[in-house]
């Protein structure tokens, strides 16, 4: 199966896939963080979603999919969708408010090439945001602790050809340890990475379709 994990740089999907036999590559525009340069592609994930390309990894090497991707997961950046980032335009933002209005308007639209995006299987994952209202609501809510750990951040799913994710350990804790991380240059990043549980569903659930 050729999968494409889109906007990912901890490659956290792409591994569960790889373990499991697949072709698949993590995406993003920055540097990959989980080990695997030979897997990651650098640059702006778009150009590639519609396959029949060659794409060009770290390491330097070329691999060509031919035909559409079996199945794309995309991440797309949440900074302008999340309904905590309403708080940006009020009026007393003023011009920043309007800045930030286009860059949610940008968001939108990044977010729904993946809608329409013409691969077999598409699942989008996002916090919850104007995208329900935007868009639709998601297909699926789920949490960290049905799958092994023992945490709540709640992530949406939108899925084109997939079924629901099964939990697969539901677990006690049940700790917003990600929401209380403290202020640092890495914050956003840490928040953004898909749990190692979350990541073996998918592959697992998904990747024998």
């Amino acid at each position: 199966m050729r999968v494409l994990v889109a906007c990912e740089e901890s490659q956290e999907v792409c591994k569960a896939f790889r373990e499991r036999g697949h072709e698949a590559y993590s995406c993003d525009i920055i540097p990959c963080s989980g080990g695997h340069p030979e897997w990651h592609v650098q640059e702006n994930v778009l150009p590639l979603i519609g396959g029949g390309i060659t794409l060009k990894t770290m390491d330097g090497k070329s691999h060509t999919i031919d035909g559409l991707w079996d199945v794309i997961i995309a991440h797309p950046p949440c900074t302008y969708l999340t309904v905590s980032g309403n708080r940006w335009f009020g009026e007393s933002y003023g011009a920043q408010a309007k800045g930030r209005y286009y860059d949610r308007v940008d968001a939108i639209i990044f977010f729904m090439r993946f809608v329409f995006c013409a691969a077999k299987r598409v699942a989008i994952e996002n916090p919850v945001g104007i995208m329900s209202s935007v868009y639709r609501k998601p297909d699926q809510i789920i949490q960290p602790w049905q799958f092994g750990h023992g945490e709540t951040k709640v992530t949406c799913l939108w899925l084109k050809n997939l079924p629901a994710l099964e939990p697969t350990d539901i677990v006690e804790g049940r700790e917003p340890r990600m929401y209380m991380l403290p202020p640092s240059q890495d914050r956003a990043k840490l928040r953004s990475k898909t749990y190692p549980g979350i990541a073996r569903a998918m592959a697992e659930q998904w990747g024998q379709l």
